[in-house]
């Protein structure tokens, strides 16, 4: 029966790397997650501006970090396509 164990092992291993996968994939494509990127980005962007006294800061730092949103929430469109051309 030490077969049957090690199957059973193997399985439970395999279910467990699969939830942590969906896990994993449930962070990547949360709004939770692109909300605090976008976050993130626009404070770094403000601070190396407020840093460099760009004028308008505040405001001009919305456009880095609303290029990088159009291009993260993109990103599936072109994954889509790519996987498709895969087959």
């Amino acid at each position: 029966m030490a077969g049957l164990k090690q199957l059973e092992d193997r399985i439970s291993r395999i279910e467990k790397r699969n939830r942590k996968v969906e896990l994993d994939k449930s962070w990547e494509t949360s709004l939770t997650r692109k909300i605090i990127l976008a976050v993130l980005t626009y404070i770094v962007v403000l601070l190396f501006f407020l840093v460099a006294k760009l004028p308008n800061p505040y405001v001009t730092s919305l456009i880095p970090t609303l290029g990088f949103i159009l291009s993260t929430l993109s990103l599936p469109i072109f994954k889509d396509i790519w996987m498709k051309n895969r087959k």
